[in-house]
């Protein structure tokens, strides 16, 4: 007769995944991140963190929750922001709220500057940088098309790139240099992924 103990299940401990979502502009993030709602949509173990951005929200532009600078520096001092940053003359903040899924075992996804990478460490016990990038040549052809800025002022934001750096976090890059959904398929895999609890 075995003297071993009865089998017992023990429940696996869940730790959910920030994950911060990165890249140069032309780089295809909003794009590639709107494919990735789209195709984990309805499933709770993911959520996407919505920012908060002293602007006004645009047509075209980022679904985002909007208020003045005097509101936004509120809301930060009242510790409502998990996330701050300042980039192109706005203020961009992740509301603590956004991230609440972390503690419950979710994968959220947060739309952040590289900025940002260092405090946001601190916040989860697994952090993952997706640095969504594209040649540089590439990256300039995208820009170009939008029509915003003179072609000197193109190659100057594109020298501006600071170095990507982190201390701890597991660092993933996609170059989204592809069709959408190839990019996109690469995206939903990693995320899919990370949503794998006992892998």
């Amino acid at each position: 007769m075995s003297s071993s103990s009865p089998d017992i299940a023990i429940p696996a401990v869940q730790t959910g995944v920030l994950v911060l979502v990165v890249g140069p502009s032309g780089a295809g993030k909003d794009t590639l991140m709107d494919a990735a709602r789209a195709g984990l949509a309805g499933d709770p173990d993911y959520r996407f963190a919505r920012r908060l951005i002293t602007r006004p929200a645009m047509a075209g532009a980022e679904d985002h929750d909007s208020c003045d600078e005097a509101g936004f520096r509120t809301i930060e001092a009242n510790g409502g922001l998990a996330l701050s940053w300042q980039a192109h003359g706005l203020s961009y903040g992740i509301p603590a709220l956004e991230l609440s899924g972390i503690g419950a075992g979710a994968v959220v996804i947060a739309n952040v500057s590289r900025r940002a990478i260092a405090a946001a460490e601190r916040l989860a016990e697994r952090v993952v940088v997706l640095n969504i990038t594209a040649p540089v040549a590439v990256l300039a052809q995208r820009l170009a098309a939008r029509g915003r800025e003179s072609e000197a002022d193109i190659a100057t934001r594109l020298k501006r790139e600071a170095p990507l750096t982190a201390e701890r976090a597991e660092i993933v890059t996609i170059l989204n240099d592809r069709s959408i959904a190839e990019a996109a398929e690469e995206l939903l895999a990693v995320l899919r992924a990370l949503g794998r609890h006992d892998a």
